[in-house]
């Protein structure tokens, strides 16, 4: 198939509480919204449609520039996309349009700016969803039953290293019978209150549940993400016991803790884990794994750092620094034990991505961007897929539920979380299943 047409839209989402990535807090975000009309060598046409919210914050956490002038570069590089992808000749599966792409003329696009590569895999992923849901439309079948030999030209030794240990090997070798059901995590950020005694009085009362122990009654969660800060060894502690108790007393079989980035020396991480099986050994056992405590950018000499004693005490997730399989590969070598996927880095990144971390005997989860709207399903779909160690991350219905309510109409077990719980019983049979024409979602005019 060839790209025809592209359409982009942004669509404005605030929160209903404070979102912190890092250093920083968010209030509002942009979702970037792409319509593609495709044409096979038949003829025949199909459209596809892909979503993700332009998170300034989490792909460029850089102080010295404004947000507002990183967002700005952000909108600017998607509707130079939006321009370019229909003129290029590129052809065939989305697989090998999105790689290509990427490879020849992605990064082009983006240079003369500060943009990090993070940022520019964002802008780009809402068009390689879109891809993806076209071809599944044009075919009349679900994206994840069209990544095998029948379908792409080249095995991926064509697209990962050692090639010997993927010759013969697609990206569909690498998937999990799908689940129609997945336990699903819950963000406790740092600035949620936890207690009573947490209450500011400047909580919103809109209906929603404000204290963790009403989240975990009335979405019967099993599955807790407690967000530190990495810079405060006492405060990160202190908030692990706190959670780690109110999970005990709940009944929460797994929590997982996120030091935001922020640590520089593992010995920080280490201490943390020590004590607390020393002194907590409950909470110490249902913490499954830990993620990303250290800097982004793992090529960058003074971020390369050995990670080996922290994955000795419990899994150790890459997520911001996995931008590529290669990046994945660097993160092995240096002791990281674990990647997490996104949607937001591109579907076709996260398929190599998890093809390379199986066949090296590293385990995968499917981690969040806060994704609303459209942008929850793909990133769902992918857990379904993908063997995870332990369901999906979802926490949109925290920060921006009524972002996602025409979404909802159609699918609610994806907007909702019920017994701990996402259904994705609702989803239609072609593409990501979206069923867009279905949803009452009234869309603001394309972006020029």
């Amino acid at each position: 198939m060839r790209v025809r047409e592209s359409s982009l839209y942004f669509l404005p989402v605030v929160t209903r509480v404070p979102l912190k990535f890092g250093h920083q807090t968010i209030t509002q975000v942009l979702c970037a919204r792409v319509r593609l009309v495709v044409e096979d060598a038949q003829g025949r046409i199909a459209e596809g449609w892909g979503e993700t919210p332009l998170s300034v914050a989490w792909v460029w956490p850089d102080d010295a520039i404004s947000y507002a002038s990183r967002e700005q570069y952000l909108l600017d590089l998607c509707q130079r996309l939006n321009a370019t992808l229909p003129t290029t000749d590129l052809s065939g599966h989305p697989f090998e349009i999105s790689h290509a792409f990427q490879a020849q003329l992605l990064f082009t696009l983006a240079s003369g700016t500060p943009i990090p590569h993070l940022a520019t895999l964002l802008c780009f992923s809402p068009f390689d969803l879109a891809l993806y849901d076209a071809y599944g439309n044009l075919h009349q079948a679900p994206v994840f039953s069209l990544l095998g030999k029948d379908h792409l030209s080249r095995d991926l030794s064509h697209y990962l290293a050692p090639s010997a240990k993927f010759s013969g090997r697609y990206p569909a070798d690498f998937l999990t019978q799908p689940q129609s059901q997945l336990p699903v995590w819950h963000l406790v950020g740092g600035l949620d209150a936890l207690t009573a005694a947490d209450l500011t009085g400047h909580e919103p009362d809109d209906g929603y549940p404000v204290l963790l122990t009403d989240w975990i009654a009335r979405d019967g969660l099993q599955c807790l993400k407690i967000k530190l800060r990495g810079t405060d060894p006492a405060w990160d502690y202190d908030r692990l016991v706190r959670v780690g108790k109110i999970a005990l007393a709940q009944n929460v079989a797994w929590l997982s803790a996120d030091f935001n980035c922020t640590v520089t020396d593992p010995a920080v991480v280490c201490g943390t884990l020590d004590r607390l099986l020393q002194d907590e050994p409950a909470i110490y056992a249902r913490l499954l794994y830990v993620e990303q405590p250290f800097p982004y950018e793992l090529d960058l000499p003074q971020n390369q750092i050995d990670v080996r004693s922290v994955t000795a005490r419990k899994p150790l997730f890459l997520d911001e620094s996995a931008h590529d399989w290669k990046f994945v590969r660097l993160g092995r070598e240096l002791g990281w034990s674990s990647v997490a996927l996104k949607t937001c880095k591109t579907l076709t990144g996260a398929l190599l991505s998890l093809a390379w971390a199986k066949t090296h005997g590293m385990t995968v989860m499917v981690q969040d961007l806060t994704n609303p709207m459209l942008a929850q399903i793909p990133h769902v779909l992918l857990a379904a897929h993908a063997g995870t160690i332990m369901g999906v991350e979802s926490n949109a219905m925290q920060f921006y539920p009524v972002a996602s309510a025409p979404e909802a109409t159609i699918h609610p077990g994806l907007y909702q979380r019920r017994q701990g719980l996402l259904d994705l019983g609702s989803l239609g049979s072609t593409g990501f299943g979206y069923r867009v024409n279905e949803i009452p979602r009234v869309l603001p005019d394309p972006a020029r």
